[in-house]
């Protein structure tokens, strides 16, 4: 498994209101997967995204991404873990608006040591994957809706990384727009094997993905596998008190 949380827990103080967007969730994501998560608003769907990107930390529980307990990793080492296994891609693009296309997907190589001529390289494969090759010296303000979230999705395979996080990756999207930015992510999760965790509430972005989670105040709802990981976890228990009993 790529994604392992066991008893995620985050706790947010309001006040002297407690909020709990995550109570006690535990979630398993294998390598090569594309999970859909759903809900309604407030269900924790995008606090779970940013514990598994590294920009938000559990309150408790245990959280295993890409081979890290990343709560353990100090900031610095958080950072350089997060540039090298997640790229997150954002509702709004976020993409700075006085940087050209090729800049704002060049922005991420920046904290790597690479030199300028793999940077070329990089960026422009990244945005010939994303078909948007040609608009690579326009600016946010010259590129439609489409068209910019494709310069986001660029931006976030650029650095290689094992995990693509998605939050709502569709909803500020006309429906053609939409149905082509889907089935992008589905070719990278088909054709270049990355895991995709993304948010939506649109049933029909949902069907492009392997599996579907729904959640509800801060917990998975009806997890057909869950109980078959919980089996596998267990029995992998069971054998290594039988080898430690044979030692």
């Amino acid at each position: 498994m790529i994604i392992k949380g066991r008893g995620l827990t985050r706790v947010y103080r309001k006040g002297e209101n407690e909020i709990r967007p995550l109570d006690g969730l535990d979630i398993n994501v294998q390598r090569g997967e594309f999970l859909a998560l759903m809900g309604p608003s407030g269900s924790g769907k995008t606090t779970l995204l940013n514990l598994i990107a590294g920009i938000d930390q559990p309150t408790e529980g245990s959280l295993i991404v890409a081979g890290e307990n990343i709560a353990e990793l100090s900031r610095s080492r958080l950072a350089a873990w997060r540039s090298r296994h997640i790229g997150y891609i954002f509702q709004l693009y976020n993409l700075v608006p006085t940087l050209t296309a090729y800049e704002n997907v060049e922005l991420p190589l920046l904290l790597q040591r690479l030199s300028r001529r793999d940077r070329h390289q990089r960026v422009s494969l990244a945005l010939e994957l994303v078909g948007i090759a040609d608009r690579h010296d326009h600016y946010p303000r010259q590129l439609s809706g489409g068209q910019e979230q494709r310069v986001a999705i660029a931006r976030a395979i650029v650095t290689d990384p094992d995990i693509l996080v998605a939050d709502e990756p569709t909803g500020d999207l006309d429906g053609d727009s939409a149905t082509m930015i889907m089935e992008l992510l589905q070719r990278l999760n088909k054709e270049l094997g990355k895991t995709l965790v993304m948010v939506t509430h649109d049933p029909t972005c949902a069907e492009y993905a392997t599996h579907t989670l729904r959640l509800e105040k801060g917990r998975l709802v009806d997890d057909p596998r869950s109980s078959t990981y919980a089996a596998a976890e267990d029995e992998e228990g069971e054998g290594v008190a039988v080898a430690e009993d044979h030692a």
